[in-house]
């Protein structure tokens, strides 16, 4: 297991899913990319309320973070040609949305510049 933080966007929407056992999670899939400008897959799943309830909120093409365990995988296009891509069990999720409310209670400005 490699302990991971992932930016990038979601690719679709997320949805939601119950296990065998009623337990609900949420599935996602988030396009990201390295310093060369590469692209990866990142295959998420959510088990946490919280996580599962940022994942849900957002619409395809919104930009977010992700923390949590990775696992490096290869799939093979339809040229034949190996991709590289990961799955991930998120344990946190961020997103503007999520740093605009930590600012409004903090009583911070949204305008302030970085």
């Amino acid at each position: 297991m490699i302990d991971g933080l992932i930016a990038g966007r979601l690719m679709g929407d997320a949805s939601r899913r119950t296990d065998k056992m009623g337990r609900p999670y949420a599935v996602a899939r988030v396009l990201a990319r390295n310093k060369a400008d590469e692209e990866f897959i990142v295959n998420v799943i959510a088990f946490d309320d919280a996580a599962c309830t940022a994942l849900l909120a957002l619409a395809d093409g919104e930009a977010l973070s992700l923390s949590g365990s990775l696992t490096p995988k290869v799939w093979t296009d339809k040229q034949g040609i190996a991709r590289p891509s990961l799955d991930m069990v998120a344990a946190q999720v961020l997103t503007a949305y999520h740093l605009g409310r930590k600012q409004s209670a903090m009583g911070e400005s949204n305008t302030d510049s970085f």
